[in-house]
């Protein structure tokens, strides 16, 4: 199978996924949002969202269109404005439509969880960062003259999502667990949602300041 990488860069990819895993981003900050605040399936359809995104992200990169798109000034002004704008609204759906907002069931504005899921794959699809992750980060595992070098960006891709997925299951498993006992904290929870949204609005202006290259 000449698309599988051989085992030490299989092992290096390894480290480096699961240490960029566990680092904040503004989808950890979304499907852990969702699962205070709406419970445990609003939190894995919004992280199954992210998820898809990232596969497209694979796929692009594999057939080279990431690349494009990350040299040219123009498509990645447009992305990166658009990738923050997006966060901004979400910082507003935080303090807006927050999570102390829900603790009744007429209350409050609860999302379906296909809003969820498409929250989802947006916030990974506009984002700049994403697109130079994969288009910086995955190469430097893959040779430039190999001619299976597609095979293997495309298998990192997928290897990298069966290393997050397993691992932002456990962040919303703990994140439902103590939900019950933060919604019976209204402070808290309301400070939970400036929080999250000081976390979007922050991604937001550090995607103005990326470079694209």
């Amino acid at each position: 199978m000449t698309f599988i990488p051989d085992i030490g860069a299989i092992a290096a990819f390894t480290l480096a996924a699961l240490i960029l895993t566990i680092t904040p981003g503004p989808d950890m900050t979304l499907f852990i949002g969702r699962t205070l605040s709406e419970g445990r399936p609003a939190g894995f359809a919004a992280m199954l969202g992210a998820t898809c995104g990232v596969v497209v992200h694979t796929t692009l990169a594999a057939v080279g269109i990431s690349a494009l798109i990350a040299a040219s000034p123009e498509a990645f002004a447009v992305l990166k404005v658009g990738g923050a704008l997006y966060l901004a609204f979400l910082a507003f759906q935080a303090v807006r439509y927050g999570s102390s907002f829900n603790l009744d069931a007429a209350g409050g504005k609860r999302h379906s969880l296909l809003s969820n899921w498409l929250t989802g794959v947006g916030i990974n699809l506009l984002n700049p960062k994403i697109i130079l992750f994969f288009v910086t980060f995955l190469p430097s595992f893959v040779s430039a003259g190999d001619p299976h070098a597609g095979g293997k960006l495309f298998f990192f891709g997928i290897y990298f999502i069966l290393i997050a997925v397993p691992l932002s299951c456990v962040m919303i498993l703990a994140a439902d667990r103590f939900s019950a006992a933060l919604k019976r904290r209204p402070k808290i929870m309301r400070g939970l949602d400036w929080l999250f949204a000081s976390v979007f609005s922050t991604f937001a202006v550090s995607m103005l300041l990326t470079r694209g290259r």
